[in-house]
């Protein structure tokens, strides 16, 4: 049974979804957690009719799965270019911490992170020790852009998924 009023709850529904795709690479915004929020909400507005549990529970993994896709690809990033565990720690601190200074603590965290942790591992303030410590960071940036590719693919899966349950 649909709502009364569903048109307005659609419309939201819609807002949400591509403020969400938006926030994938906006780092300031919770990217899939508002597409799910949308998805859910859409769902609601139409009954559950079309799209169902079993489909919202996936969509709900999925978007739990996109929470740690961030602090996994910085770490990973960071690992590829020989980062220490300390520079690893720090560059998850960093993204951790950069959550909260929006989107350039974002970019900038995990970075200073990484520098940070590599620098306490014991490399040197020399010219040979701040490169691996600069290469760290970079690592660590690239380690995002992986995160912001492999949450765009999660947003598509989760909008064909949706698409497929609601016109199946």
């Amino acid at each position: 049974m649909t709502l009364p009023g569903s048109t307005l709850y659609y419309v939201v529904a819609a807002i949400l979804i591509l403020v969400g795709i938006a926030g994938v690479v906006l780092p300031a915004l919770p990217g899939l957690p508002l597409v799910f929020a949308g998805m859910l909400l859409a769902a609601w507005a139409g009954g559950f009719e079309q799209v169902g549990p079993t489909t919202l529970v996936i969509l709900g993994v999925l978007t739990l799965l996109s929470l740690g896709v961030d602090i996994w690809a910085a770490a990973m990033g960071a690992r590829r270019v020989g980062a220490s565990r300390l520079a690893l720690i720090g560059a998850v601190l960093g993204t951790l911490s950069g959550i909260f200074l929006g989107p350039v603590g974002l970019f900038v965290g995990p970075f200073v992170g990484a520098l940070a942790g590599e620098l306490l591992h014991g490399r040197k303030l020399d010219v040979a020790g701040m490169g691996q410590a600069t290469r760290v960071g970079f690592g660590t940036w690239m380690g995002i852009a992986l995160g912001i590719a492999l949450k765009l693919m999660l947003a598509m899966a989760m909008l064909g998924l949706f698409a497929w349950a609601w016109f199946h």
